[in-house]
């Protein structure tokens, strides 16, 4: 399969080769039968003169010298026929060897129209010539004046222009041709660029912009081209972000199904453990046996917990869960929320600071939604938590370990853990429920950190 350029060049030489013929034939045909148009009009021309000077002597012998001396000057054959065609002068021939006349062509057009030609070979001198005879009256008398000129000659010279022609032509026709190659290199090129870049963009390697300023068409292709290339980049992006999301929607999956077995395998542990001790020991002591059952319970209790947040996680997520507003105090809901958590963290201190304020919210949702953001304050930081009540915001106030800035555009989205924080058990739904909540009430969850300084989760109403 030929390439472009080749195509391009195999079909210009073509051309080039028939046009260079054609011109050629039809230039020869054409400047053949002007040139002989030419020297019709000279034959004839001289033939006119010839004429007159005829017409002003009387004598024939003086006749045949103008012949003589007007073929030595312009080396023609010159003829003066009587009306029977009888030769009476002649510049090639002695008169006795020569025939009558009248029956030849160009005597017998001019006869009948005052005007005739031929071409022929003659048998006088033996070469082929061109015949021209006019008719004319001299006295009372008709004669023929006949002038012939050597076709060698005119196709000696004839050839001669006929080469000059075909030299101007065939370097014009050169010069085309040169033009001609040097476009169909640069459109190679340009066609290789594009070739080079649908390749590459198949590759998906390409790395640049395709230029061309050559041609509209390829200025087009090109535009065209590098528009289809920023496309398939923002897909191959996408694509790329949609494959990292589902990577770590996978990982988190995993994480999240280690943590809830983790929740649900020590409850079950102790479960089984205690029940089992209570059955096989008969023997074993009430306040024993009510330790054990109040751990059973517990755990029981936990378990059902963890259950209970996935549900509500679910109804927040598909918007079923139903509110029941009412005027409550944030303070003494705050210290209820506290006095809660202090059973399992004994030694910690959470302070309340502000006045007291009261809205109208779903009492157990808020509740779960700052027992939450406490409680992870609790669990990230050693010091004191503050809780801070204020007109506008409810501030629950850390001095831990922070949250990275990049974490925190993720951090209220469902199952999503902080991977360096060492908290791996928890489900990562804290924060989305948080979050869900405030929603359906219309507030607002801010979060602020920094590093090693701690954080500030602002409930803004």
């Amino acid at each position: 399969m030929l390439k472009i350029h080749q195509l391009f060049l195999r079909t210009y030489i073509t051309i080039f080769a028939a046009i260079l013929i054609t011109l050629t034939l039809v230039t020869y045909f054409w400047a053949k039968n002007l040139y002989l148009n030419q020297i019709e009009k000279n034959l004839i021309q001289n033939i006119d003169t010839l004429s007159i000077v005829l017409k002003n002597s009387n004598n024939m012998n003086n006749i045949r010298s103008i012949v003589r001396d007007l073929h030595t000057k312009l080396n023609l054959r010159i003829t003066i026929i009587d009306e029977s065609g009888n030769v009476i002068a002649e510049s090639d021939k002695d008169l006795a060897h020569i025939n009558n006349h009248a029956n030849r062509v160009e005597i017998i057009q001019a006869k009948n129209v005052g005007i005739g030609k031929d071409t022929r070979n003659s048998e006088t001198v033996q070469k082929q010539l061109l015949y021209i005879a006019k008719k004319i009256n001299i006295d009372t008398s008709i004669y023929y004046i006949r002038m012939a000129d050597y076709t060698n000659k005119i196709t000696d010279n004839f050839m001669k222009l006929t080469l000059e022609i075909f030299m101007y032509i065939t370097f014009f026709l050169i010069i085309a041709f040169l033009a001609t190659y040097f476009i169909s290199l640069r459109i190679k090129k340009e066609t290789d660029n594009v070739l080079y870049f649908l390749t590459q963009l198949t590759n998906k390697k390409t790395s640049f912009p395709l230029k061309s300023t050559y041609t509209y068409e390829f200025y087009k292709i090109t535009k065209l081209l590098n528009k289809v290339a920023m496309k398939l980049s923002k897909k191959e992006k996408q694509k790329a972000k949609q494959t990292a999301k589902l990577k770590l929607s996978n990982r988190q999956k995993d994480e999240i199904i280690s943590a809830i077995s983790h929740e649900f395998k020590n409850p079950i542990a102790i479960i089984s453990g205690y029940s089992e001790t209570i059955l096989n020991d008969e023997q074993i002591p009430q306040i024993m046996k009510n330790k054990f059952l109040t751990k059973i319970h517990t755990n029981a209790n936990k378990m059902s917990q963890i259950i209970d947040k996935l549900r509500l996680t679910l109804k927040l997520e598909e918007g079923k869960q139903e509110l029941l507003l009412i005027p409550c105090s944030m303070k003494k809901l705050i210290e209820n929320c506290i006095s809660d958590l202090k059973d399992k963290y004994k030694n910690r201190e959470i302070l309340i600071i502000g006045d007291d304020i009261s809205l109208k919210v779903d009492e157990t949702l808020i509740s779960m939604a700052i027992s939450n953001l406490i409680e992870n304050a609790l669990k990230y930081s050693e010091n004191e938590v503050i809780v801070n009540i204020s007109e506008t915001s409810i501030c629950i106030v850390d001095k831990g370990i922070g949250i990275e800035e990049k974490e925190l555009e993720n951090i209220n989205q469902k199952f999503y853990r902080i991977s360096n924080n060492g908290w791996n058990n928890s489900l990562g739904l804290g924060l989305f429920i948080v979050q869900s909540i405030l929603n359906l009430h219309n507030f607002r969850l801010e979060i602020k950190s920094e590093i090693k300084k701690g954080s500030q989760f602002y409930i803004n109403y």
